[in-house]
C-alpha cells in the first residue's frame, strides 16, 4: 500500500450570492461580489485510489469532466473512484459547480500530498471567471467580498471576510421547477445588457463597505438587511429584461419573499440568477415561525422553504488510510 491516504472526503457548503458590486468596470475591475456560506445544502465528494476509473453519484458527469481536467493539468495518470455522496442543487443560485470543482481538486491534491491551490484550481476548472465569492467561501466560510477580476488569467481576489452572526438565520426559498441562467447562456445574457451606470456601481460599493459589512461586524441585522435589499433592487431592475421584465426569476419566489417580508424578514433578494430567493431573520425562533408560516400559506405550497445557519468555516477535508480495493 502506498504512503499517505488512499481515500479523501471533502465537504463544502453551498453559498448565497448576495449581489455584484461593480458591473461597470471602468476602474479596471469588473463584477466583484458579496456572498455567504450556508449550512444544510452541501457538496460531499470522496476520492479513492483505484485500479479503474469510476465516477458515480449525483452530478457525476460534471465531476467526471473536472477529474479529467485535473489529471491533465496536474499530470496525474492514476485511476480514481470518485463518489459524489451529496450535491448542491444545480443552477439554483448556490454555486454548485464551483463547490464541486474545488472539492474534487482538494481531494485529489490531498490524496497526492500536494499543497492546495484553491484559486489556481478554480481557474483551471473554469470557475470564478466572474464572481470569486465561491472560491473565498470554500476557503473560509463566513461573509466574503471579492474585488472583481482585472484580467482573464486569474480569479478575483478575496478582499474581506467577516464571520456571520451565530444567532442570525437565512430563510431560503427554492423553486425546484426552474433553473437559473448558466453557462454559455449566462455569457450571452451579459452581452445583451446595456452598460451598467457608474453611479449605481459606486453606490453599491458604498452600500457594501459602509453599511453591509459594518452591520455584520456589529450584528446589526436591520442595517444589513437594508443594504442587501437596496443592492438587490438595483440589480433586479438591471437584470429584469432577461427575467421577463421582473426583478426575480421566479414569480412564486417573489411572492413568498413579499409574504416573509410582511412578517418581519429583512434583506430579501435573489441569489445570483436564481431562482432561489433569500431573507434574513435575527434568531432561530423567528426563523421557525416564518418557515412554518410560509409552508402553511397556499401561495407557497409549490416551494421548498427552509431556514439555514451561516457557516463560518471553509470546506472540511477528511482522510482515510483504508486498504485500496479493486473495483469489481
Amino acid at each position: 500500500m502506498s504512503r499517505g491516504p488512499n481515500s479523501v472526503t471533502v465537504t463544502a457548503p453551498a453559498r448565497l450570492h448576495l449581489g455584484f458590486l461593480d458591473l461597470n468596470g471602468a476602474l479596471g475591475r469588473r463584477f466583484g461580489s458579496i456572498g455567504l456560506a450556508i449550512a444544510d445544502l452541501r457538496t460531499r465528494v470522496t476520492v479513492s485510489r483505484s485500479t479503474t476509473q469510476r465516477v458515480d453519484g449525483p452530478d457525476s458527469e460534471r465531476a467526471r469532466r473536472y477529474l479529467e481536467c485535473l489529471q491533465a493539468s496536474l499530470s496525474l495518470d492514476g485511476a480514481y473512484h470518485v463518489h459524489v455522496t451529496g450535491a448542491i442543487p444545480e443552477h439554483a443560485g448556490f454555486g454548485s459547480g464551483t463547490q464541486l470543482a474545488l472539492a474534487l481538486a482538494a481531494a485529489i491534491r490531498t490524496l497526492h500530498d500536494m499543497p492546495l491551490d484553491i484559486r489556481g484550481d478554480a481557474f483551471r476548472l473554469g470557475r470564478g471567471r466572474r464572481s470569486g465569492v465561491g472560491i473565498g467561501l470554500f476557503s473560509s466560510g463566513g461573509v466574503v467580498v471579492d474585488g472583481g477580476s482585472s484580467n482573464a488569467t486569474r480569479a478575483a481576489p478575496i478582499v474581506s471576510r467577516i464571520p456571520f452572526p451565530d444567532d442570525w438565520r437565512v430563510v431560503i426559498v427554492l423553486d425546484r421547477k426552474r433553473v437559473g441562467v448558466h453557462g454559455q447562456e449566462e455569457t450571452a445574457a451579459f452581452g445583451r445588457l446595456p452598460p451598467f451606470p457608474a453611479s449605481d456601481a459606486a453606490h453599491m460599493c458604498r452600500l457594501v463597505l459602509m453599511q453591509a459589512l459594518p452591520a455584520v461586524a456589529e450584528a446589526d441585522l436591520v442595517s444589513f438587511g437594508r443594504a442587501i435589499k437596496e443592492m438587490q433592487a438595483i440589480l433586479g431592475a438591471y437584470f429584469a429584461p432577461l427575467q421577463g421584465g421582473h426583478p426575480f426569476a421566479s414569480r412564486d419566489v417573489a411572492t413568498a419573499l413579499e409574504l416573509l417580508e410582511s412578517e418581519g424578514a429583512l434583506g430579501i433578494g435573489q441569489s445570483s440568477w436564481g431562482p432561489t430567493g433569500f431573507a434574513f431573520v435575527r434568531s432561530p425562533i423567528e426563523a421557525k415561525r416564518l418557515v412554518d408560516f410560509a409552508r402553511m400559506h397556499p401561495r407557497c405550497e409549490a416551494l421548498d422553504v427552509r431556514a439555514c445557519k451561516g457557516v463560518n468555516r471553509g470546506a472540511e477535508i477528511e482522510t482515510a488510510l483504508v486498504a485500496a480495493m479493486p473495483d469489481l
